[in-house]
Parts: C-alpha cells; sequence; structure tokens
C-alpha cells in the first residue's frame, strides 16, 4: 500500500479504530526494519488534528507512546539475539546501513543516553536502529527502559502537539499559542536532561582515567546477568 493510500486510509478511520492504527503505525514505525517504510510522523499529524479535547490528546499519546516503546523493545531484543550479524543482513544492507553507523557514532557518543538522542531524529533509520544497536551489547533492561521511554514520550507528544497546534490555530489563536508554548517547553526540558547526562558522563569518564576500572565496566553500556 502506498504512502498515500495508508494516510488516506487512515484519516477515514472512526475515532477508536484511528488512534488504535496510530498505535499501530508508532510501533511498527520503531522496529528495525519495518521502521524504514512507515510514515509515522505523518500519522501523528493526522491523527492529532482530530484532537478537541485534553483527556482525548492524553489518550492518543499514550497509545502512540506504548505503541512506540514496544516497537523500541523489539528491535532490543532482536540485537541482544542476533548481536552485529544484524547489520550485515540484507535488509539493514540496503535500506538501514547509514542508520546503523549513525546509531552506532550516537551510542559512542552519548551511551545508553543514545536511546533518548535518537528517537529526538524525525527519520526512521535512526529512531528504529538504536536500539537494535544498543540490545548488540547486551545492556540490560533496567539500563535500557528509561532513556527509550523518555525518548518515546518526546519524540512522539512532539509531532502531535504540531497537530493540535494547527488545528487549534484554524479555529483559535490562542490555542494554538498554548499549544505552542507547551511544545517549546517539552524540548527545552529535553534539551536540559540530555546535557545534564552528557555533563554527568563527562565527569564519570574523567573519573575513571584516574581509577582503574574491571574487566566489561563502563559509565553506561552495563552487560545483562
Amino acid at each position: 500500500m502506498a504512502l498515500f493510500n495508508v494516510l488516506d486510509w487512515l484519516q477515514s478511520l472512526p475515532e477508536p479504530a484511528l488512534i488504535a492504527s496510530t498505535g499501530a503505525i508508532a510501533l511498527g514505525e520503531s522496529i528495525i526494519g519495518i521502521g524504514f517504510f512507515i510514515p509515522g510522523q505523518a500519522a501523528l499529524l493526522i491523527a492529532s488534528a482530530t484532537v478537541n479535547s485534553v483527556p482525548e490528546f492524553l489518550i492518543l499519546w499514550a497509545v502512540v507512546t506504548v505503541g512506540a516503546l514496544l516497537g523500541n523493545v523489539i528491535g532490543f531484543e532482536l540485537g541482544r539475539r542476533v548481536g552485529p550479524t544484524l547489520r550485515e543482513s540484507k535488509l539493514i544492507r540496503k535500506h538501514g546501513a547509514a542508520g546503523w553507523d549513525k546509531a552506532d557514532a550516537l551510542l559512542q557518543k552519548h551511551g545508553r543516553w543514545a536511546l533518548f538522542v535518537g528517537r529526538l531524529i524525525p527519520v526512521g533509520l535512526v529512531q528504529s536502529v538504536v536500539p537494535a544497536v544498543v540490545g548488540a551489547t547486551h545492556m540490560n533492561y533496567r539500563t535500557f527502559l528509561p532513556p527509550v521511554a523518555a525518548g518515546a514520550a518526546c519524540s512522539t507528544a512532539l509531532p502531535l502537539l504540531v497537530g493540535v497546534g494547527v488545528a487549534a490555530g484554524l479555529k483559535n489563536a490562542d490555542n494554538l499559542m498554548l499549544v505552542i508554548l507547551g511544545g517549546l517547553l517539552l524540548v527545552v526540558v529535553a534539551i536540559i536532561v540530555i546535557r545534564k547526562r552528557r555533563k554527568d558522563a563527562r565527569a564519570k569518564k574523567s573519573a575513571m582515567t584516574t581509577a582503574p576500572s574491571g574487566p566489561g565496566e563502563g559509565p553506561d553500556l552495563e552487560p545483562s546477568a
């Protein structure tokens, strides 16, 4: 089914089916391989344009966040089970090699918080690949879940807020400004979190250079039990 056919079909659905389908699209977009072909951001914009109240927005946000998180968990499990050889699979070499290499660079730079940063990059080639790359390091779930959950919540909120803002702006300029301010606040919070984490990582790395570390230890990449 072509991209525009998917979006047209999504627009034609009643609200409950629209929310469920958008959650399914968010899940698919977040799975390595499938995410290369799913119009996730466009689907979120379309779904958010139908929101008429705060409860409706929160329900939609919760559904797509859970979908995105589950998709990333699936990718993480694939990385844990298949490992770096996933990079050499036919599908990844053809469609996701650049995304894999970018995800690996993010991992080297940000540690586990590459999961958060990667989710904020609105391209499936990076969003869906980072969890698999991290999974290949055999990180445990206790380390994996906090940054990926925060990233899923923020990355789904931003396009939803844009869609709600555009729809509200057609009706009421005050509502548009309120939504835009809320979106900007969310972005600022995300930037502050990233900067703090990077500062903490640098401080931890600096401390490690003055003390020996045991085999397999690292500041962010914790092996699974």
